[in-house]
């Protein structure tokens, strides 16, 4: 049998272990995870507003970051990053494309959302003032910097 190499003292915060050091960062993007999610299912089910074509694509890669990331943080499980990560830069792909639609950038020749609803109406929003395609770029684009920035060292 192999013997488990350690982990190379600069990987992991000094007087921090490599699982602790993970747990937030997971916990904190699980939260925004979660977050959208509910919004998502609230503004679908519960305010009767239909998801543009767009929309559902964002749906189909964050609600199983919200699965994923609620594991993995209870776990603290860092190895979880990659794959979360892929979701994660998918969905803001997918949401910022739909943010420049919204926004007019990409020329009006190219219906806004597709076929179906659109998220063009001035009821979509939150607050009457956010525009519901520019929470998803903040929800992906936050859940991506919890991943991918480096953990601090403790100065313990």
């Amino acid at each position: 049998m192999t013997p488990v190499k350690p982990l190379p003292a600069a990987s992991v915060p000094t007087g921090v272990s490599a699982p602790e050091a993970a747990w937030p960062r997971l916990f904190a993007a699980w939260v925004v995870s979660l977050a959208a999610t509910l919004g998502a299912l609230l503004i679908g089910e519960g305010m009767g507003q239909a998801p543009c074509v767009l929309c559902w694509y964002q749906r189909i890669l964050m609600f199983p970051l919200a699965v994923i990331l609620a594991i993995a943080s209870f776990r603290s499980d860092a190895g979880i990053r990659p794959y979360a990560t892929v979701l994660a830069g998918l969905g803001w792909a997918v949401a910022a494309y739909h943010g420049l639609l919204y926004a007019g950038v990409i020329p009006a020749g190219i219906e806004p959302c597709g076929a179906g609803p659109s998220c063009s109406g001035g009821g979509m929003t939150v607050l009457g003032t956010i525009p519901i395609p520019y929470l998803s770029v903040a929800a992906f684009t936050v859940i991506l910097l919890l991943l991918l920035l480096p953990s601090r060292r403790s100065s313990r």
